[in-house]
């Protein structure tokens, strides 16, 4: 099962990037947000009641949705849209693919779990990683800030998902389903939206054209209601750390699309930075390495 799962979240969230890209354009990335996670929210709904399953939390849940809602379904979701404008979808989805990092680190401080010297060296590794991909892009742009700013963005709304992360871990601690929270998150963070896209006067439109709506509802449907609740399973049957693991391969889907779609071009650069990303995430999430103390004694 955990196969399963982990499999569905890789192949899905490695194309969404490329379908963020597809929404940007004549409608604000807010309001495009607040549809996908209003129609999202609905479909769950309605498989909770064909199910026949509880669809109302317990009160003592509805302060880590709320927050849930803030971070995963709203302010993370916002910075991927706006750095999407300016940085290509692949290497939005490499920066992304560090979420295991932030989630060690986190857990360490807001769990107090033990943080190991190879999730540092993964860190290093991986942070290096993405320098390298990103100095093709920024030959002759240095004194545009669309880049950096897109960097800073996504490297923010990796911090939120590793938040909603530890959030969704601590609620199914609390005995509650993914499907469940996910249901109330997503419509906390599309009513945010909402309200904030109509106090900012931005309009309420469609795009017209098959792009958009193919790629609104592939992002609603098999991208929030299927991969969410497959990777949040996930964090609940092997915990934040392991799960986020999965990302590792996004940035080969997402810079493969990006290269089909965007005309992405490789560099040896760009190579070299994504093996070391890929090895700092492996580095992070290898099995601990045993004390030389230790082995030298077993030998004697």
């Amino acid at each position: 099962m955990n196969a399963i799962l982990y499999l569905l979240t890789v192949l899905i969230w490695g194309t969404t990037w490329i379908a963020i890209k597809f929404q940007l354009g004549v409608v604000p990335a807010p309001v495009s947000i607040a549809y996908r996670f209003w129609i999202a929210a609905a479909v769950l709904l309605l498989v909770l009641f064909a199910m026949r399953k509880k669809v109302w939390p317990p009160r003592a849940a509805w302060r880590y949705l709320a927050a849930q809602g803030v971070a995963l379904f709203c302010c993370n979701f916002l910075c991927f849209y706006y750095a999407s404008q300016w940085v290509p979808s692949g290497l939005v989805a490499v920066v992304f693919s560090t979420a295991p990092i932030w989630n060690a680190l986190n857990g360490r401080l807001f769990l107090g779990r033990a943080l190991r010297q190879q999730v540092v060296g993964g860190a290093l590794l991986g942070l290096c990683g993405i320098a390298l991909l990103f100095l093709p892009q920024m030959q002759g742009h240095w004194r545009d800030g669309g880049m950096l700013a897109g960097l800073g963005l996504a490297l923010l709304g990796t911090l939120c998902f590793s938040t909603g992360n530890l959030l969704s871990s601590r609620m199914q601690a609390l005995g509650l389903a993914p499907w469940l929270t996910n249901v109330w998150a997503m419509m906390i963070g599309a009513a945010i939206l909402t309200l904030g896209s109509l106090a900012l006067g931005m309009p309420f439109t469609w795009e017209p054209g098959a792009r958009y709506t193919a790629s609104l509802l592939y992002l609603a449907i098999p991208g929030s209601v299927i991969a969410f609740t497959a990777y949040l399973m996930l964090v609940g049957r092997i915990g934040p750390d392991r799960a986020a693991y999965s990302t590792v391969l996004f940035p080969i889907v997402a810079l493969s699309a990006s290269t089909i779609f965007e005309g992405y071009h490789w560099t040896a650069l760009a190579l070299c930075g994504l093996a070391l990303v890929l090895a700092g995430n492996l580095l992070a999430f290898m099995p601990s390495w045993p004390a030389l103390g230790r082995t030298e004694a077993r030998a004697k």
